[in-house]
């Protein structure tokens, strides 16, 4: 058995490590997200698109092991977009992919440069660039889904950010479809893993990847927060939680727990209604009562 363990790749190792020491906060919870929004169906072709960071890095190794052993058949390939990194951050998504065995596919997008000269919310708009650019190439290599490395804090940021930032109610889905490229669709595998697993794990394997490598917060450690909102909503999750350790999962819950019958309005896509639409009808009062 030692020998066994002694002929193990690296990528052998850290895959290992997944499944076994980290089985439930990691792996369990990546299956569970899976499973529970039913995210691959069989004869799937997934685009997994790897930016350099932990979270995508960790997204391709946990697909990969799930590619061999599930009963559900389906296809990937591991693209990485090359949005205009430095030289030296590209090199290093390269190394890493080498080193964890992923066998990726690079391709170019001179995205830096066009978000460059955005003065207003240049992050959203790279977001939104990249995706397309995404879903496009994967449609060229014959896949009907991308699959991203948003993770649960993720979620729950999104969440709040939407309400104190952008005053509405919304949050970051497991799945959708795409509307600009049709028949694709978007998952997201690690939709369960918290994010302090994720550099638990990293930490553990002594692993070095890309936190962001945008030209336009080259002036800021590459290892930074460059102080945006996204920041702020986890300075103040830190806060909640240090009195109530379960806030995340009650922010999460109450985007599955929603009564439109107490909200004062709500849209489905255009369609626009109003508590007083109906509210003649007896049906706020009734609700008023229970």
């Amino acid at each position: 058995m030692k020998d066994m363990e002694n002929e193990m790749t690296r990528a052998e190792e850290i895959t290992r490590m997944i499944v076994r020491r980290f089985r439930k906060p990691i792996w369990g919870k990546f299956l569970e997200g899976i499973k529970t929004y039913e995210m691959i169906q069989e004869g799937d072709r997934i685009a997994v698109c790897i930016s350099g960071g932990k979270d995508s890095m960790l997204m391709a190794m946990c697909m990969k092991q799930l590619q061999k052993y599930s009963l559900v058949p389906f296809e990937t390939e591991y693209l990485v977009m090359d949005p205009g990194y430095a030289p030296a951050n590209r090199q290093r998504i390269i190394e890493n992919a080498a080193l964890l065995d992923i066998p990726i596919k690079i391709f170019e997008a001179r995205i830096f440069d066009a978000v460059e000269v955005i003065g207003k919310n240049p992050c959203y708009m790279c977001a939104r660039m990249r995706r397309g650019y995404l879903y496009k190439n994967a449609m060229e290599l014959g896949c009907n889904k991308i699959a991203l490395g948003h993770h649960f804090d993720d979620v729950i940021e999104t969440i709040l950010m939407g309400m104190l930032y952008g005053s509405q109610m919304q949050t970051m889905m497991p799945k959708l479809h795409s509307e600009n490229f049709p028949p694709m669709q978007l998952i997201r595998p690690m939709y369960m893993v918290r994010e302090d697993d994720i550099i638990k794990w990293r930490d553990v394997n002594g692993l070095k990847f890309l936190n962001c490598a945008c030209s336009v917060t080259q002036s800021i450690d590459v290892n930074g927060d460059g102080g945006s909102k996204r920041q702020e909503i986890k300075q103040l999750l830190k806060q909640l939680r240090a009195t109530d350790p379960k806030i995340d999962m009650h922010i999460f819950r109450s985007v599955e727990n929603v009564n439109l019958r107490t909200l004062i309005s709500y849209h489905d896509g255009a369609e626009y209604h109003h508590f007083l639409d109906d509210y003649d009808e007896g049906k706020s009062i009734k609700d008023a009562k229970k």
